[in-house]
């Protein structure tokens, strides 16, 4: 909500919904001059104006967000899921927005899929990736309940999209909800194994990491290499982890994605990151003429 008012380009807010009357959100909206409802997506049908809304941003929980989509379904909105409910195409801005564009239900994969599925695809880009593996570091202050609950939902969810979006043939994702005190920023890792053997193709995907870095960092400014994009030969042991095709190099990323601040801690990048996105994703849809919409 906070973004989509500071924006104030193509996204006007009709409403925002929740379940609890004594929320910090709802009264802050109230403040703000948003319609608001505590009946959660209910309340929101029987809104004076919903036959208006175009879009509709869902950032429920995996299993909220299958009851919201089916109570939805019939009023044709189109849903932006900022769960791990994977009920639709999965979407990376950066990455493969136009292709599903007309959705539905736009899925926004996770957390470490936005930050590091677009670091994936680049790699992908140049250079076949036989397994690629992500790491997220999160501050243990950032993760609510919908986070804990949705874990088994974020590594199964994260590695589909590692495979279908970013193009690995294999892939594997790990959260760790990190206790440090004071919260530790957001960190990703990114492990990709590679056929890379001539230096300047090694040249282009540090270049094609550089470039997609670039890209993500349009729409969400706190995300940055950490280090320049590490490329390093691997030793027998490491091929026989993806079976007989070759693998000649390893490719490492660190990533850090610093929250704008807007109304979350700025350690909480994990959150800002997906309403980062989301809010990418709202902004195009809605910026396309009618003629693009069909």
């Amino acid at each position: 909500m906070i973004k989509m008012l500071r924006s104030g380009r193509v996204l006007e807010i009709a409403a925002m919904a929740g379940i609890d009357p004594a929320s910090d959100g709802l009264a802050r909206a109230r403040r703000l001059g948003v319609p608001t409802t505590a009946t959660g997506v209910e309340g929101l049908i029987a809104l004076p104006g919903f036959e208006e809304i175009r879009i509709v941003f869902d950032a429920t929980s995996a299993g909220a967000h299958a009851a919201n989509a089916r109570a939805l379904t019939p009023y044709r909105k189109q849903l932006i899921d900022l769960t791990p409910a994977a009920l639709g195409p999965f979407v990376v801005p950066a990455v493969n927005l136009e292709e599903h564009m007309d959705a539905a239900d736009l899925n926004m994969v996770t957390c470490g899929g936005q930050a590091t599925i677009p670091v994936v695809a680049a790699v992908a880009r140049t250079a076949p990736v036989r397994y690629a593996e992500i790491v997220a570091s999160i501050a243990s202050r950032s993760a609510g309940p919908g986070t804990r609950a949705n874990i088994d939902e974020f590594t199964r969810t994260t590695a589909t999209a590692i495979e279908s979006v970013g193009g690995a043939e294999r892939g594997k994702a790990v959260i760790v909800l990190n206790p440090a005190e004071p919260a530790l920023i957001m960190r990703d890792t990114v492990f990709c194994l590679v056929d890379a053997p001539e230096p300047r193709v090694r040249r282009r995907i540090a270049e094609a990491v550089e470039q997609m870095v670039a890209d993500v960092s349009a729409y969400v400014p706190g995300y940055r290499l950490k280090q320049p994009v590490q490329i390093t030969a691997v030793d027998g042991s490491t091929r026989t982890l993806v079976g007989e095709r070759p693998v000649t190099h390893q490719v490492t990323v660190l990533l850090e994605v610093e929250g704008a601040g807007d109304y979350l801690p700025a350690y909480a990048g994990n959150l800002d990151i997906m309403t980062s996105a989301a809010l990418r994703v709202g902004e195009l849809i809605a910026a396309r003429t009618p003629q693009e919409a069909r």
